[in-house]
Order: C-alpha cells, then sequence, then structure tokens
C-alpha cells in the first residue's frame, strides 16, 4: 500500500513539474510578443501615424506640406550627409622626412684627478658652463711641493759635483801634457765628468716631474662646457681611479643629434652633402608644438641597419641659447626638398580604401570621388596629382558615409574655424551663442577636435526658447530621418531626455536613428537633454520657413 502511494505521489511531482516548465515557455513566449509589438508600435504606431498625417496634410500654417517634405529635421528625409570642405590650393609643399632622437653632446669629458690628495677647494659651479683650462678644484700640494723641493736640492748637488769635476779634468789635461801624470788618471776623470753630467740630467727630469705632479694638484677644465654636478666634496680623498671622477663637462655648443631615416631617402641626402647643399634639420619638443632649434645635417653612418632599414644621420645644432641639453628626446623634422607649384589638400580629406586613393569632391550638394597620386605629406597638408583643379571643394569631415554620386550637405563653419578654437575671441563666441548655456563648459573642456565633431553633428541647431510653451518642452524632438513625433501630453518631466521607469525601454530610442543610439546612450542627462532641446529647435526653425 505505501509502495503504491509513493508511486502516485512520484507520478503527481513528475505531472507538476511538466506543467511548470510549459507554462515558463509560454511566458517567456507572450514577453517576446509584447516587447515585439511595443517596438513596432513605438517605430510605426501612433507617433509614426501622426508623423505620416502631419507629412500628407502638410500641417496649419505650413504651405506645401513643408513637415512632409522637410522630413521633421534639418536633413529631413534628403538622406543628405553633413559635411565639412576645403579648398584645393596650388603652391610650393615642403617635403620632410619626421624620425626621433635624443640630443648628444659634441664632446663629453668625464674630469678626474690626476694625483691622489685630499680635495682642498672647488672653484666650479655646478650646471654653469666652462672654459677649457679653467681651474675646477684644488687637491692639498704640500706632499708634492716638499717633492719638488728635494729635486732641486738633488739638482743642486749635482750641479757643484759636476763644476768641481770639470775644474779638476783641466787640471789633469795640463799634468798629462807636461807628461807630470799618468794617462789613465786623466780618462778617469772625462769617464766620471760625463757620469756626473749624466747625473744632473737626470736631477733636471726628476724636477720637471715634481712640478708636473705639483701642477696636477690644480685640477682643470680640457674642454669648454656645461659643469655636471660634482661627484666628490670637499675634505675627500680624490684618486685617479676614481669611476665617477670630480665631474663631467659636456660640449653642449654645438649640439649633436642622431636619428635614423628610410634608407630609400639616403641618395637624396649623400647627393645634397656631396654638393655641399645645407639640410636643414628642425628639433621639437616632446609634443610637437614648440621649434626648439634648427641645425643641419653634418654626415651619416658608413652602413645601413638591415634590421629596420634606415641609416642613421648626425645633424649639428648651434644651441647659442643651450635650449638643447644632453639626452633630451626631441621631435626631428628633416626637409629635404621642395615640390614647386603642386596641388594641396588638406591631409584629412586623402582617403584610402578598395579603390585606391582618393577624396570625394563636393559640388551642387552631390559628391564625386577623384582618384589621386599622394606626392607628399607635409603635417596637415598633402601634395597630390590627380583629377582636381585649383577651387575644388574636397571632403574633410564626414566621408566615411559617403559614396560616390551620393547627397551632401556642406557645414559652413563659423569664423575663425568649425569649433572657433583655431580663430580669435570672435570664433570663440560665435561657437559659444549657438549652444546652450549649460553645455558651454563642458564644451570648452573638449579637445578641438571632439568640439568640431560636436558641433558639425549640432550645426543649424539653435539652443531653445526659453518661453517655449511647457508643452513644446514635454514634446520628443525631431530626429534626421524621422517624422516630428505627436505631442505626448502629460509627460513627465524627464520624458524629453529620456528618463524613463526601471526595466523599461527608453522612449527615445525609438525615435532616433539607429547610429545615434550608442552616441546617446553614452552622453549624461544633461547633455542628452540639450541634444533634444536643439533637435526640438531645428525641426520648429524648419516648419516656420
Amino acid at each position: 500500500m505505501k509502495n503504491k502511494d509513493s508511486k502516485r505521489s512520484t507520478s503527481t511531482g513528475k505531472a507538476r513539474t511538466w506543467v511548470l516548465v510549459v507554462i515558463v515557455v509560454i511566458g517567456v513566449a507572450l514577453a517576446g510578443w509584447w516587447w515585439k509589438g511595443r517596438s513596432s508600435e513605438g517605430a510605426g504606431g501612433p507617433a509614426g501615424a501622426a508623423s505620416a498625417a502631419s507629412g500628407a496634410g502638410g500641417g496649419a500654417g505650413r504651405p506645401g506640406g513643408a513637415g512632409g517634405a522637410a522630413g521633421g529635421g534639418r536633413f529631413g528625409r534628403t538622406g543628405a550627409q553633413p559635411v565639412s570642405v576645403a579648398a584645393v590650393q596650388r603652391r610650393d609643399l615642403p617635403v620632410a622626412v619626421d624620425a626621433i632622437g635624443s640630443i648628444a653632446a659634441a664632446n663629453t669629458a668625464v674630469v678626474r684627478a690626476k694625483v691622489s690628495g685630499e680635495l682642498k677647494a672647488i672653484y666650479f659651479k655646478e650646471g654653469q658652463p666652462v672654459k677649457a683650462g679653467q681651474v675646477l678644484a684644488l687637491i692639498d700640494p704640500r706632499a708634492f711641493e716638499i717633492a719638488r723641493d728635494q729635486a732641486a736640492a738633488a739638482l743642486a748637488r749635482d750641479q757643484a759635483q759636476l763644476e768641481n769635476a770639470r775644474a779638476d779634468l783641466v787640471r789633469y789635461q795640463d799634468l798629462v801634457a807636461k807628461e807630470a801624470a799618468p794617462r789613465q788618471q786623466l780618462d778617469t776623470q772625462q769617464a766620471l765628468v760625463r757620469q756626473l753630467e749624466a747625473t744632473l740630467l737626470s736631477d733636471k727630469a726628476t724636477l720637471d716631474n715634481a712640478r708636473l705632479q705639483l701642477s696636477y694638484t690644480k685640477v682643470t677644465a680640457p674642454i669648454s662646457g656645461q659643469a655636471g654636478l660634482k661627484q666628490a666634496d670637499l675634505g675627500n680623498s680624490v684618486t685617479p681611479s676614481d669611476v665617477n671622477g670630480l665631474l663631467t663637462i659636456a660640449q653642449t655648443q654645438p649640439a649633436a643629434v642622431v636619428f635614423a631615416v628610410p634608407d630609400a631617402r639616403l641618395a637624396r641626402i649623400r647627393q645634397q652633402l656631396a654638393d655641399k647643399q645645407p639640410l636643414a634639420v628642425q628639433a621639437w619638443d616632446r609634443e610637437h608644438k614648440q621649434m626648439l632649434a634648427q641645425g643641419r645635417v653634418d654626415s651619416t653612418d658608413n652602413a645601413i641597419d638591415a634590421s629596420t632599414g634606415t641609416i642613421k644621420v648626425k645633424a649639428l645644432f648651434p644651441n647659442k641659447d643651450n635650449a638643447l641639453f644632453s639626452n633630451q628626446f626631441v621631435n626631428v623634422r628633416l626637409q629635404l626638398d621642395t615640390l614647386k607649384n603642386v596641388l594641396v589638400v588638406p591631409t584629412a580629406a586623402v582617403q584610402r580604401g578598395s579603390p585606391g586613393t582618393f577624396v570625394y569632391v563636393a559640388a551642387d550638394g552631390q559628391v564625386a570621388l577623384r582618384r589621386v597620386q599622394v606626392l607628399a605629406v607635409d603635417g596637415e597638408s598633402t601634395g597630390v596629382q590627380g583629377d582636381l583643379k585649383v577651387g575644388d571643394q574636397v571632403v574633410t569631415d564626414g566621408a566615411d558615409r559617403l559614396r560616390d554620386g551620393g547627397k551632401a550637405e556642406v557645414i559652413k563653419a563659423p569664423a575663425g574655424g568649425a569649433s572657433g578654437a583655431a580663430g580669435g575671441d570672435g570664433g570663440r563666441r560665435n561657437w559659444m551663442e549657438r549652444v546652450p548655456p549649460e553645455m558651454v563648459d563642458k564644451l570648452k573642456a573638449m579637445s578641438p577636435e571632439d568640439r568640431r565633431a560636436w558641433i558639425q553633428q549640432h550645426a543649424g541647431s539653435a539652443p531653445a526658447s526659453a518661453s517655449a510653451p511647457a508643452q513644446r518642452e514635454a514634446r520628443p524632438p525631431a530626429y534626421p530621418g524621422s517624422a516630428p513625433a505627436a505631442p505626448l501630453l502629460g509627460a513627465a518631466p524627464g520624458a524629453a531626455s529620456g528618463a524613463h521607469a526601471e526595466g523599461e525601454r527608453p522612449r527615445w530610442m525609438d525615435r532616433v536613428p539607429p547610429e545615434m543610439v550608442d552616441k546617446l546612450k553614452a552622453m549624461s542627462d544633461e547633455e542628452r537633454r540639450a541634444w533634444f532641446q536643439q533637435r526640438r529647435a531645428a525641426s520648429a526653425a524648419a516648419g516656420g520657413q
């Protein structure tokens, strides 16, 4: 009986488990169907119907159906891509090679003591220039003065002995001539004189050496240059075997820099060196913002580095102002040549892809792809050869979504540049007046590239009026490629900026172009709100025309 009850309960438990699994599956399917319907309603539901009705009827006070034609946004349904352009120029373009290197002193000397002794005085200042022969330090000279005096005394003694021997030699010569003395005694006296003469020479050398050792107690600069930090203090015992010596002197005038350039440039460099034509070299700081010095190429290495395919070049800089220091990192620009009267476009306009190297030329609202050949690149300017003429407007920003024959709308940059950073105060005031007050500080903190992209993205928009009705503030804005949505009466205060309940999909995600969703997600609430306000203002301005 118990076994039957146990089997019955087990069967009942399994049945309940299957029922729960079926319920869960049905619930997931219903949730997916509900979410799909909600997304469809957001994209083409009431808001889409209202947009269609607005486009068909034209709207009150909109002659010719401006709302339907414009598509509710600045760029509307025309599909025109906003771009920035620059004119093609014809001018001379320098051909330069950029490299990196470090400054090296033309000569470096480690000053060491030549004699051992106590360091009694230091006469130089660390980091200050010194001249060749200048006394830098003094080693205790007393022991060397005593050695000098001893050598001088020995010389005087031997000098006296030599004079006496020479006098005896004269007397022996007279006696031998009168046959009053043997010849052997004369020969012995002559040998003694020669011996004392040799001793006298040795004494003079010993005295000279003692004087030389005494002079070494005064440590002098072997070359002119900049003194380094001292390596020994007063009272220390110094010896010639000290590894660091007393100090290091670096000759910084001229200063040298060794850098590597591609071996393809070697022929041109050697040709100009052989023709005695100076090759100008510029040294720039680490950020490539300030030029530190100008110089010229002095020589090249005698072999190419096979592992890198480069050759080392040595340049010299006068460095009169001592702006260059040994081992200082610099960016080097070597000017090899100048291209005369070539077509020049901004480097940002040159594109590389499957067609090769090309640029987009904008004219009459359309863009055309023109293939070009790059001749040289000089920073933000590039020399090209191709089907271009002076004055053609080439696309410099926004070319990533263009295609040959596509539509484009040229954005007029404000005075002083699109970001206002390249111009004067007038350019800065221009863009500051075109953005909402809460975005001014954030735009100031952006880099020029980010600020330019932000302003180009919102070009033509004006800040929302503070006196706009509350109903307009609660209405979602119009976006490029979407029609204006119907007013949301009674919307929550945060509806315009994308506020939504926990776990719900924001409504603004159904009304913006897909490429803007991720960008808007990355914005803060204030930035997103400002973006919406500008789009509303643009829609209102388009509708009022």
